[in-house]
């Protein structure tokens, strides 16, 4: 089980949470519950955004599996070049709407090698485009057994803050959580040839608990 310092609802999400429901505290004071129900289906609406719930790590001792990052369907799963270590690879993508959880969490036990971030364009996060276009933010993680994995952010149509808390050299262990996108978003995952992936397309996948693929 991954545990968390901030649980139930995530860090990034209490100032959001505190606004609303202030807002619609003074609202239902001040003109009546009966006007202040948008607001508190606003507020409803920002709890279930926001929520982190621990997760069970898939995989056990094996270090070869490769768990999906983020809570989502599954809209890609192709053979192409990986942009960021330049050479050919297994893309497996999650796409997280607005009513996923939308923390980013390690696919893989391994140490970051580099981090790159490239500011672009907010087109929908579950068209393939988005992968070269959008704002997005990308990890290479180096398995102990050597394998490369790159892990994308990329922010959405709504999405407009990548938050992502590990550089160069930090170690993660597969499902640590490592960031988290507001609002709609979607991750990449690029892998070895050799893997083998078993995800399908259209499949629903949770983050740290849903089995992506096995390393060779």
């Amino acid at each position: 089980m991954n545990n968390y310092p901030h649980p139930i609802i995530a860090r990034e999400g209490w100032p959001f949470l505190a606004g609303i429901v202030v807002i619609s505290a003074v609202a239902t004071a001040y003109a009546g519950f009966a006007w202040a129900i948008p607001l508190w289906i606003l507020s409803l609406f920002v709890l279930q955004f926001f929520r982190d719930p621990a997760r069970v790590i898939a995989g056990g001792d094996n270090s070869k599996t490769v768990v999906a990052p983020a809570d989502g369907r599954i809209v890609a799963v192709e053979r192409v070049q990986d942009p960021y270590l330049n050479r050919e690879a297994l893309k497996v993508s999650v796409f997280m709407n607005v009513f996923n959880v939308h923390s980013n969490r390690s696919p893989v036990d391994g140490d970051v090698q580099r981090k790159w971030y490239n500011p672009g364009a907010f087109v929908n996060a579950a068209l393939d485009k988005a992968s070269v276009e959008n704002e997005r933010c990308a990890l290479h993680i180096r398995t102990k057994t050597g394998q490369d994995v790159t892990c994308v952010q990329v922010a959405g149509l709504v999405a407009r803050r990548i938050l992502n808390y590990v550089d160069s050299g930090k170690a993660l262990v597969r499902g640590e959580r490592y960031g988290f996108i507001r609002f709609g978003s979607r991750v990449d995952v690029y892998l070895p040839l050799d893997a083998r992936v078993k995800a399908v397309i259209g499949e629903k996948v949770y983050a740290s608990t849903t089995v992506l693929a096995e390393l060779a």
